[in-house]
């Protein structure tokens, strides 16, 4: 089996265990939300990451990966922002309708694009552009239903976009510029995330559903299902480092829409979440955008070869990390994460 064959089967079981894991802890996170009144979204994810790292900690003690120590301080600004955007995601849920939060998510795609154009000289062609668009267009018919807006969940929004878009592009060149795994940057970047969360967390929470979690009843479904979305979270958290380390923050982006549209069929299906023609058509169309996606990659992924044995080296790189990935990449592997916001309606998304 070639190199290039194997990148691409590891590319495809990222992306598989990451859509997997998220929606099942999407699932996970509904009970425990919804049903069981532990609405304490950012002192769960606190949970999660600290949970994520002392199971790599075991991981690295059976030596099953290795410790790369590197620049301590782009690790905890790293791990520090990624805590950040986080927190700033669960406030723009708080404060936004439920529509203008699935805005703000829609918005992190083009954001990225912006990004990765005027930092990183990254090129997205046309084709791609525009199947970003459909997908954007499918999604939004989709979940996006009133959209009520106000100054502070605006800038709330703002922020939280800008810190999502920077924490996932650095995920991605960390992983380039120092050389190490999903693995090893998950480890050494989870402790900051964690303590960033848990001293927040509470505040946040407080703030937002007017409890306090520490006087919360503890019964022993609570606890379980606490247990299982911690379990849950450790495969979601490393998946995600693995997905942008192997494909793209844009690419990361695209298969978290694809979660959204399943998250709404499985609801539709095991929890009888009301389900109408609009969700079907806009699921549709966003399943259209993701297969251009991934098919105008696989094109110019397949045309890059023959493009650089007639250029110089000094080439810009281009936007070219489909969901099924041939490129012939570098070695280099890369979920906080998403971490999905809380819920405080049933039908609002959860992210690990």
């Amino acid at each position: 089996m070639s190199e290039n064959q194997k990148f691409q089967l590891g590319t495809i079981g990222a992306l598989s265990l990451s859509v997997v894991s998220s929606v099942s802890i999407v699932i996970c996170n509904k009970a425990l939300i919804s049903t069981l009144g532990f609405t304490f979204a950012t002192t769960l994810t606190s949970w999660h990451l600290l949970v994520t790292f002392c199971s790599l900690h075991v991981a690295l003690w059976m030596k099953m990966f290795e410790h790369k120590p590197f620049d301590a301080s782009a690790v905890m600004g790293f791990g520090i922002l990624n805590g950040i955007s986080i927190g700033l995601l669960n406030l723009s849920l708080g404060f936004n309708s439920v529509g203008f939060y699935q805005m703000t998510k829609l918005a992190i795609i083009p954001c990225t694009v912006l990004l990765e154009t005027l930092f990183f000289r990254k090129k997205f062609s046309r084709n791609v552009q525009l199947s970003l668009l459909i997908l954007l267009l499918g999604v939004g018919i989709a979940t996006v239903t009133d959209l009520q807006l106000n100054v502070l969940g605006s800038v709330l929004s703002l922020l939280a976009i800008l810190t999502t878009c920077v924490a996932q592009i650095m995920t991605n060149t960390i992983q380039k510029k120092f050389k190490v795994s999903s693995t090893q940057l998950l480890y050494q970047s989870c402790p900051y995330q964690a303590i960033t969360l848990f001293v927040v967390g509470p505040f946040l929470d407080g703030l937002l559903t007017k409890l306090n979690v520490f006087a919360f009843n503890y019964t022993p479904q609570v606890l379980f299902f606490i247990v299982l979305s911690c379990l849950i979270s450790v495969s979601v958290n490393f998946s995600t480092f693995l997905v942008i380390g192997k494909t793209s923050p844009v690419t990361y982006q695209v298969l978290g829409h694809l979660k959204t549209c399943l998250v709404l069929a499985f609801g539709y299906v095991l929890l009888r979440d009301p389900f109408s023609w609009r969700n079907i058509l806009g699921i549709l169309i966003a399943v259209v955008g993701m297969v251009l996606y991934s098919y105008c990659c696989s094109i110019e992924n397949q045309q890059k070869p023959i493009e650089s044995s007639a250029q110089l080296p000094q080439v810009k790189e281009s936007e070219t990390d489909p969901l099924i990935s041939v490129e012939n990449g570098s070695g280099i592997l890369d979920d906080g994460g998403v971490v999905k916001a809380p819920v405080w309606n049933s039908n609002k998304d959860l992210r690990a």
